[in-house]
């Protein structure tokens, strides 16, 4: 494997290692107990497998994952990719990374209140706005730096985690009792990894045309080798820390994923121990943090026009009122919203990879979108606790659905009925 491939490779790890995603591991860790390793293949069939395919995807195209959405219709394509970006960005990504620094620096050595929650974010989104004002090489060398410290950190957790902490798995939770895997596979969709990487693809594929690499195919396969380092790591890091999570199911009840961490820290190495790891998680939040106020502020100012510094003023003072809910009120609203945007994220994904076997129709992506995003749109009203008997009568006859799939069979349907019908649209690009 080619030296630049392994050094991309390790860019994309660091894209998709953002601290936010070290809080779902440890909390399926614990609600899955004996039934683990079922349940984290299938969280990283999501959190990790679908992000790489997405990041191939991208190398299909010219410019960026709005490309992509435009092959079911340009107005799609422009609010499906908003909403992405809304979602990694302002209402759930960027409060994330500053509710998990919080949790893990502020909360296990005092007891956090809404007025410490407060000031911390204050400060933290003050220093957000001001570095991404003018973002700089700097920033980049930093995340560089920090990355490593931060993945050394969790190996030196995991090492003490499987040597000090000796409770067995505990009995599944309920949600994890009938089928572990496909809990797994939903579970998977809270890392946001997927839709984000819709989002930076274009990154890791202008990295390759900036080492000469031209043809179509060419840019594929490397990035998806590139795509296989990142995946290694990220696979190795989520099995480590949910484990971690299974270990610690016999030492009290945690909030959520953060929580578990920063106990197991100071249960292996003590207060010191979780405040080193705390600190290092801060700081990598705090670079995850610019890199998506700048994503997000480049390209609302690519598709409104409106000025850089005012949208990403927008974007930092959107995410600090929505951190300041607390990391488990964002969780909580953050579940329904990727319910609905993930299937149809995953089936983008797909058709762009079976777009030379349809001829890029247009009317197949709109078929399979359509009854994808009818069924998704239920499954997030239902996470939300709407109460939709007669739908969900109706839905409950769908192949999967008991396991969350419910979308899958429709989506087929839709696209095989949409090439049955297909018109005569040409596609915007060609395999």
């Amino acid at each position: 494997m080619k030296k630049d491939t392994v050094i991309i490779g390790f860019m994309l790890f660091a894209l998709f290692f953002g601290a936010g995603n070290l809080i779902y591991p440890p909390t399926l860790g614990i609600e899955s107990g004996s039934s683990y390793w079922a349940a984290i293949a299938g969280f990283i069939l999501t959190g990790v497998g679908l992000p790489i395919l997405a990041v191939a995807a991208v190398s299909f195209v010219k410019n960026d994952a709005r490309e992509l959405a435009d092959q079911v219709h340009p107005l799609f394509g422009l609010i499906f990719t908003s909403l992405v970006y809304l979602a990694i960005g302002p209402f759930f990504g960027i409060p994330r990374t500053a509710t998990v620094a919080f949790e893990m620096t502020i909360e296990p050595f005092t007891s956090a209140t809404a007025v410490l929650l407060f000031l911390f974010t204050t400060i933290f989104f003050v220093l957000v706005y001001l570095v991404s004002l003018n973002p700089s090489k700097l920033v980049d060398r930093i995340g560089q730096f920090l990355t490593p410290v931060l993945l050394m950190a969790i190996v030196v957790l995991c090492i003490g985690g499987f040597l000090l902490l000796g409770h067995a798995s505990g009995k599944p939770g309920e949600k994890y009792m009938a089928a572990p895997f496909f809990t797994g596979f939903v579970e998977g969709y809270l890392t946001m990894d997927a839709i984000a990487a819709l989002a930076f693809g274009i990154i890791v594929v202008g990295a390759f045309k900036d080492r000469g690499i031209a043809t179509r195919k060419g840019l594929v396969t490397a990035t998806l080798k590139a795509g296989l380092v990142a995946g290694i790591g990220l696979t190795a890091v989520y099995t480590s820390i949910g484990w971690i999570g299974t270990k610690m199911a016999g030492e009290g009840n945690f909030s959520n994923g953060g929580a578990i961490l920063s106990s197991a820290a100071d249960t292996i190495f003590g207060s010191f121990g979780a405040l080193i790891l705390g600190v290092i998680v801060a700081l990598a939040c705090f670079s995850t943090s610019v890199g998506l106020v700048v994503a997000c502020g480049q390209f609302f100012h690519k598709i409104t026009g409106m000025p850089y510094h005012l949208i990403i003023a927008l974007v930092t003072a959107a995410s600090y009122l929505i951190a300041n809910q607390g990391l488990n009120t964002i969780i909580g609203v953050s579940v329904p919203v990727l319910t609905f945007i993930y299937p149809i994220a995953i089936v983008l994904i797909m058709l762009t990879f079976l777009h030379k076997l349809f001829g890029g129709s247009p009317a197949v992506y709109q078929g399979a979108i359509l009854m994808t995003a009818i069924v998704s749109l239920y499954d997030g009203l239902a996470e939300f606790g709407v109460d939709m008997p007669a739908v969900t009568s109706v839905m409950a006859h769908l192949p999967f659905f008991s396991i969350g799939l419910g979308w899958l069979v429709p989506a087929i349907i839709g696209g095989l009925a949409g090439y049955l019908f297909k018109g005569r649209g040409a596609a915007s690009y060609s395999h």
